[in-house]
């Protein structure tokens, strides 16, 4: 199957229905409804950042009691989390087992020591763009700050050197060539959210418009 200039493979009938009966630890079907089973993560374009991890920073910041900003060598020295993940673009796209490595966002906000007025987190990311993620869910313990795909460092194509992956809401919301963690008291809606797609982005609830 050709996608945007790229071949990516469909899985079979019966992957799909596996992954349509299984059930998720929350009770949710594996892949959510009207989504694809691709074989592998499709880059969706984007203006790109620098890839270098020699010039790369993520400045955390914002409703923080000790905000920080920092360089490449400093998110290889906090704590490592491998995780295998499913990745739902709103395109309709599904890739399972997909495996990332990165630092928790969780413990960047420890980090921190996120304020207790901060109820949400905007992801910034290369020439401006952002996503908007509720404070709880921007903690969940599969939200990464990440710099590994597949057991190698993440491809420029999708968001090199580093990236968020919020794997339980649409993959706009895992912005590429992340630079900013910003705790936030109100809600500030972000690049696609302003352009008519929804502000939360639920697969299983299909929140793809607003």
């Amino acid at each position: 199957m050709a996608l945007g200039g790229g071949a990516y493979v469909l899985a079979d009938s019966e992957e799909e229905r596996r992954a349509r009966a299984t059930l998720r630890p929350d009770g949710r079907s594996r892949l959510p409804p009207s989504q694809y089973l691709l074989k592998r993560l499709r880059p969706m374009g984007g203006d790109e950042g620098d890839p270098s991890p020699g010039s790369w920073r993520l400045q955390v910041h914002g409703e923080v009691e000790s905000p920080f900003t920092l360089d490449f060598a400093g998110l290889l020295a906090m704590p490592q989390t491998d995780q295998v993940c499913d990745v739902h673009c709103v395109t309709k796209w599904t890739v399972l087992d997909a495996h990332f490595t990165g630092v928790k966002v969780a413990d960047l906000a420890a980090k921190a020591k996120v304020k207790p007025g901060a109820h949400h987190v905007i992801f910034e990311a290369a020439n401006g763009y952002t996503s908007n993620v509720p404070l709880h869910e921007a903690l969940a313990p599969n939200v990464l700050v990440a710099h590994r795909l597949e057991g190698s460092p993440l491809p420029r194509a999708h968001g090199a050197p580093a990236r968020a992956l919020v794997p339980d809401l649409y993959f706009w919301k895992s912005g590429k060539w992340v630079t900013g963690i910003r705790f936030v008291a109100q809600d500030v809606p972000g690049y696609w959210e302003t352009r008519g797609y929804h502000n939360h982005a639920d697969p299983w609830k299909e929140e793809r418009y607003g």
